[in-house]
């Protein structure tokens, strides 16, 4: 089997490892948030984040990085073009299930924030500063992350497709 046959699904992996992903979309100086409905985040403002499911625009399984920019349109009604990957987050839960999230860092291509009245009930972009004002929470790691981005204060590995295994990208 050649490395462009292997696919890994979401069911493949192991029982418990769920693979998450994140969008730090940016619109100039500001983050874009949505706030959640439903869950333990439930009236809390995050990124748009989501699981890698269904297919990609190319008719294969979903890859990541589509899925974060799907996140986007569904979560908050704006349309997002992946600039890089800013990092890779483990994350265990209270039911000892493990997380992999996935950090895309985002720029804003077009619509307005606006929720799905499903998912989330607010979309919204935020400075720092209009951040810290905020009397609304954010969730701690999504807050972390946002400013982390704003105050420049990160690292991104660009998109790159020249790699034995075109037409997929690769984030070396």
């Amino acid at each position: 089997m050649s490395g462009r046959d292997l696919v890994i699904h979401h069911s493949d992996l192991p029982s418990g490892i769920r693979l998450c992903v994140g969008a730090v979309v940016l619109r100039g100086e500001k983050v874009l948030f949505v706030r959640q409905t439903y869950g333990k985040l439930k009236g809390a403002w995050s990124l748009p984040w989501g699981f890698v499911e269904g297919m990609g625009s190319d008719g294969h399984p979903e890859p990541p990085d589509e899925a974060a920019v799907r996140e986007t349109e569904e979560e908050a009604g704006v349309a997002a073009r992946v600039e890089g990957l800013l990092g890779i987050q483990n994350h265990g839960t209270e039911e000892r299930k493990l997380g992999l999230y996935i950090l895309y860092l985002c720029r804003h291509v077009s619509g307005e924030p606006m929720p799905d009245n499903q998912e989330t009930d607010r979309a919204a972009y935020f400075s720092l500063d209009e951040m810290a004002s905020f009397d609304e929470p954010f969730d701690e790691f999504c807050e972390w992350i946002a400013r982390r981005v704003l105050m420049n204060e990160h690292h991104v590995t660009p998109p790159t497709s020249t790699t034995p295994y075109h037409p997929h990208l690769a984030f070396l």
